[in-house]
């Protein structure tokens, strides 16, 4: 299969262009600053040889949801254990208690077998065998790409390009998804690939296979990404919200697949440190209200979050698996 792109039947949201930043350039820290409050969303456009590695990524990842759904049980969730490593079918994730219309696989930093949740080996199929070379080798691209993101958008904070990489991510909580869109089902209007949510850490950069179908909530609109195959679109998470006193918000967006063919995407989460505590940060002026907080799609008040990141994710990774969760997380130590 090809990146080519298929057109996006009309739906209810308008077409929205995200910024794309040069985070090179002296004038980056700017526009990131502006994106990051306007819409929580900006694009940085892929070299060449970025490109080639999306494309290299892409066909090992179609290559794993196309074998046998016994081979993939092999590598499911459940034998990762702990270290939530592995792949789950349709609909076994969910989004606000709703099953997701998406297959996916997890991926996480390499790392002996640990008792710490979230930490430990990958679980690979033997009929991919390109499949972990080329994901880990995209993890670390992605990773330095983030964290030169984070030093830009540092500098329009007002803080030092090495804010972020000296106080939470020196050490960070890096994970990777591999999800599979089949196209929307008929006569299926409330169901989405996944409804509505914000990320739960600091930065979020998504590659994709060209297929519409991210939106964001731009204000009270839904709107449409343009679907750019050679953008990296990020966004930021709850935890930057938080550490901004919602100066930056972690925009809602959720996906639904209106195109023919599958939907491949690739986010990647670049995450506080598991141990890190989250603080906002002095910026002067009252960036969130409680009337703002009342207005999340969860209600959540980030403001009172508290401790360690790894505990934050905890909770969260339990609501949207929560059969799993019973059986593999319960008895895992906490994150301190």
């Amino acid at each position: 299969m090809s990146d080519e792109r298929t057109t996006l039947p009309a739906v209810e949201s308008a077409r929205h262009s995200i910024p794309v930043v040069d985070i090179d350039d002296v004038d980056g820290s700017i526009a990131i600053d502006q994106a990051c409050r306007e819409s929580g969303f900006f694009a940085i456009r892929g070299d060449e040889d970025t490109s080639a590695h999306r494309r290299r990524v892409l066909d090992a990842t179609r290559r794993l949801f196309a074998l046998p759904v016994e081979a993939k049980q092999r590598i499911s969730l459940a034998s990762g254990g702990t270290a939530w490593r592995g792949w789950f079918p349709l609909g076994d994730e969910l989004t606000s208690g709703v099953p997701d219309l998406k297959e996916g696989f997890y991926v996480g930093r390499e790392s002996p077998a640990s008792a710490l949740p979230l930490h430990g080996p990958n679980v690979w199929p033997q009929e991919v065998p390109e499949l972990r070379t080329e994901v880990l080798g995209w993890m670390e691209r992605m990773e330095t790409l983030g964290q030169r993101a984070l030093a830009t958008m540092a500098v329009g904070l007002g803080l030092a390009p090495s804010y972020f990489q000296r106080r939470l991510t020196s050490d960070p909580t890096v994970l990777f998804r591999m999800f599979r869109y089949p196209p929307h089902p008929e006569g299926a209007a409330d169901r989405w690939g996944v409804a509505e949510h914000s990320d739960y850490g600091l930065l979020t950069l998504l590659a994709h296979d060209g297929t519409p179908g991210l939106q964001v909530k731009v204000g009270d609109t839904w709107t449409s990404v343009d679907p750019d195959p050679d953008l990296i679109i990020c966004n930021i998470g709850d935890m930057l919200d938080r550490l901004t006193g919602g100066r930056y918000r972690s925009t809602p967006h959720r996906v639904r697949n209106a195109g023919g063919n599958d939907r491949i995407s690739l986010p990647f989460f670049l995450d506080p440190a598991w141990t890190a505590s989250v603080e906002p940060l002095s910026l002067g002026g009252e960036w969130a209200t409680p009337a703002d907080r009342a207005e999340r799609w969860d209600r959540a008040d980030l403001s009172t979050v508290a401790g360690p990141y790894g505990d934050w994710l905890l909770q969260k990774v339990r609501q949207v698996f929560p059969a799993l969760a019973e059986t593999v997380l319960d008895e895992a130590p906490s994150s301190t």
